[in-house]
């Protein structure tokens, strides 16, 4: 069995094989690859800290929630985006500020990262994503990624503003309001004949 030593020299290798086949392997050290991960995600050098998120995220331990967490401000758009890719595997609801946050963010795979790990909360993203999509003053771009989680969500509570939506004149405002729609069964609707 490799030591942990040699784990994390191959984790920040630089050789992207060689890094991910290491990071599987920390799990099999518990705490201790929890915690040399967890030192590794102050690291300077922004590969070694995207590495030790990934590694992280193999753990089913209420601490990686809050590193992740932490992640998601991290100073390098990468950092961020493997902080977003890994709350998707595990939700916390800390993060909703932040991931609304990252629907506006220029950085187009990080809007999507960050709609996905709102997506990943299920219901509890719900509240916090109506009022985004109900005011005026959001921007066309971050309501698209908003009603797209709602769409994946399929929380009863969205389907009054999804049929708003539905009719509002945006093209992929109505497309992904009508896939929530089907998606939670209401996406057809029938009129009596007169």
């Amino acid at each position: 069995m490799t030591d942990l030593k040699t784990l994390l020299a191959d984790l920040t290798s630089g050789d992207e094989p060689r890094a991910e086949s290491a990071a599987v392997q920390f799990v099999s050290f518990g705490k201790k690859g929890l915690y040399a991960l967890a030192a590794l995600t102050a690291s300077e050098d922004p590969d070694h800290r995207w590495w030790a998120l990934r590694a992280l995220t193999e753990f089913e331990e209420p601490r990686v929630r809050n590193l992740l967490l932490l992640a998601l401000n991290d100073p390098n758009p990468g950092v961020q985006a493997c902080a977003a890719l890994g709350l998707r595997l595990h939700p916390n609801e800390a993060a909703i500020p932040d991931l609304l946050r990252l629907l506006g963010n220029e950085d187009k795979l990080l809007s999507r990262l960050g709609r996905d790990a709102l997506a990943g909360l299920g219901t509890a993203a719900t509240p916090h994503l109506i009022p985004l999509l109900e005011e005026e003053t959001t921007p066309h771009t971050v309501k698209l990624e908003a009603v797209r989680a709602l769409a994946e969500i399929e929380d009863p509570a969205s389907i009054s503003l999804l049929f708003k939506l539905s009719q509002s004149g945006s093209g992929l405002l109505t497309h992904w309001a009508e896939v929530g729609l089907e998606r939670m069964g209401v996406g057809m609707v029938f009129f009596a004949p007169e």
